[in-house]
């Protein structure tokens, strides 16, 4: 079951204002088997708010992470384009920082080991922590990663720091929008840190959320979506300063986010810079965030309207990726078998199953070069370019994407 949050999931401010309501949706990454296909499933409540005090943008509805993460289908290697920007990452830390075999590198949501084994590689201890235990097991067994399979927060800072674990550089990629309980994991990251460690943390950007109209980002594991305003306040809240900044493209438009101990490190020009910009955008302001619900409805229109088209035509549509966000487009935008025909997903967890709540069937991609339809429907859209460089013998047969973020494009 899910719980409902109606105060500030940063800074407990009561009176949030909505941006976008999506209805009740299924869980995103519960992908069905084919027995569950004659049961019900569960759905829960997707509204998206504003935090007029701090500026966090969340959604209102908790689903326990237990539920939601204890067995994930979501495996990180199987994109080329996170394990090779993972070892440029890596290696880039390891210069700065001067790591060695005397430093600790630790990941929060280590997944499978698609970061942590470029360290292990340049031989620098690690410290994964991953809560999905099938994925953890993957990590300690096939990549030699030491793994523990636990939610971090508080607590378990508390027990790591007592046995000696301190992050030298610690990395958070992606798992700060999926955490309840946002206070206790920020005080866990000063607890683990060394006295002159450095966390590098990513979180998508807000601000291209709204402007590149990626709704398709918000689904249940993703409680909340980041400005730097919001960051900084939030840090500055645990005794850590974001000392620097990065935009980078990954996910839509992403933050890199450099983080220490107050008063150990300058704030880069960087960090100035960008919270200048959010001031002038309105990062604060309601008003920023109003038009994006009536931005989602045109394209819902946009999309359905392409897809009927082809499919009048005679056209046959499958889609690519099986990824989470295809799960809030397909059922928001209500797409279902009677558009696609069937899902195609390179991760060999997913294959066999069914997306949520609309029930495409999901497959292996060699799948689209058998079939031959004539269109996909690009889902999994922020690795377009991955996917069209893998499926250039698709496209060389006349097949076509469909890319559906931020605009309804054929390409």
């Amino acid at each position: 079951m899910g719980s409902l949050t109606t105060a500030c999931r940063s800074c407990g401010f009561k009176a949030t204002e909505s941006i976008l309501d999506l209805g009740k949706t299924p869980l995103a990454n519960s992908l069905l088997t084919e027995a569950e296909l004659n049961r019900p499933e569960a759905s829960y409540p997707l509204e998206l708010v504003f935090c007029p005090s701090c500026a966090l943008v969340q959604i209102t509805e908790t689903v326990p992470p237990e539920e939601l993460f204890r067995d994930y289908l979501y495996f990180s290697s199987f994109s080329e384009t996170l394990v090779n920007r993972a070892g440029v990452l890596a290696n880039e830390m390891i210069q700065a920082r001067n790591l060695d075999g005397g430093s600790l590198a630790m990941e929060i949501a280590s997944n499978d080991g698609y970061l942590l084994q470029h360290y292990v590689k340049a031989g620098v201890p690690v410290l994964g922590i991953e809560p999905a235990r099938n994925i953890a097991k993957v990590a300690r067994e096939e990549r030699g990663i030491r793994t523990i399979s636990e939610f971090f927060g508080a607590e378990l800072a508390s027990q790591l720091a007592s046995d000696g674990e301190r992050a030298n550089i610690l990395h958070a990629n992606n798992v700060l929008a999926h955490v309840p309980d946002l206070n206790g994991f920020v005080r866990g990251i000063g607890t683990v840190l060394a006295s002159e460690g450095v966390g590098v943390i990513e979180v998508p950007y807000v601000k291209d959320l709204i402007d590149h109209c990626e709704f398709d980002t918000i689904y249940h594991e993703h409680l909340c979506y980041y400005s730097l305003t919001a960051l900084d306040t939030l840090f500055r809240r645990h005794g850590l300063l974001v000392h620097d900044v990065e935009r980078v493209p990954i996910h839509g438009g992403s933050l890199r986010l450099f983080v220490s101990r107050a008063g150990e490190v300058k704030v880069s020009e960087r960090v100035s810079v960008l919270l200048a910009e959010e001031e002038a955008w309105g990062v604060g302001d309601i008003a920023f965030y109003k038009a994006f619900a009536g931005r989602v409805e045109a394209l819902k229109h946009s999309l359905r309207d392409t897809l009927g088209s082809l499919k009048a035509d005679g056209y046959r549509i499958a889609a690519y990726g099986a990824a989470a966000k295809g799960s809030t487009l397909l059922n928001y935008f209500e797409i279902g078998t009677e558009m696609i025909d069937f899902v195609v997903d390179r991760s060999t967890y997913k294959q066999g199953r069914y997306m949520p709540g609309v029930r495409i069937p999901i497959r292996d991609p060699q799948e689209v070069l058998d079939a031959k339809p004539d269109f996909c429907l690009l889902l999994a859209w922020n690795f377009a370019d991955e996917i069209m460089r893998q499926q250039a013998a698709y496209k060389t047969t006349g097949g076509r994407f469909i890319v559906p973020i931020p605009d309804v494009r054929l390409v």
